[in-house]
């Protein structure tokens, strides 16, 4: 085996009840205004999408919803996402679900700091230096997603 070092500055709370904590956790790093990004039918008929909201307003952050995150996200819904970002002031980005929900969650975090369409960094492989933070409520083990900031 090679010799190598890793370096993961991603922040993991773990046990029941976490969700709980978002809205703590996202005031002591600053954020104002959230877009809860989600998948849909679960997340909702749950009570997880309530219990996040719940923390958040405790914590006194501002929040809207985006849902309906399918399997291999469409762009419709990141040009959705990035439009309310921009227009609400987002100033943090929160996935709640899986892997498809977290890449969606990204794409938005990115688009939502760049002029012009979201969709152009995908086409053309730009970097953008400017992105807003992502938080995640992780509803599936092993997406993977949540552990690095690609």
């Amino acid at each position: 085996m090679e010799n190598f070092e890793f370096v993961s500055p991603t922040h993991f709370v773990f046990g029941r009840g976490a969700e709980e904590q978002v809205g703590e956790k996202l005031a002591a790093a600053g954020a104002k205004r959230v877009l809860v990004h989600f998948g849909g039918g679960s997340a909702v008929a749950s009570g997880l999408i309530d219990r996040v909201g719940a923390s958040l307003d405790a914590a006194g952050i501002e929040h809207l919803e985006l849902g309906g995150v399918r399997p291999n996200p469409e762009i419709t819904l990141v040009r959705e996402g990035v439009r309310l970002c921009k227009e609400a002031n987002v100033d943090w980005v929160l996935a709640v679900g899986g892997g498809s929900v977290i890449d969606s969650a990204k794409a938005i975090a990115n688009g939502a700091c760049v002029e012009g369409d979201v969709w152009e960094l995908f086409e053309t492989k730009a970097l953008d230096h400017d992105v807003l933070p992502i938080a995640v409520v992780l509803t599936i083990p092993a997406a993977g997603s949540e552990a690095s900031k690609n």
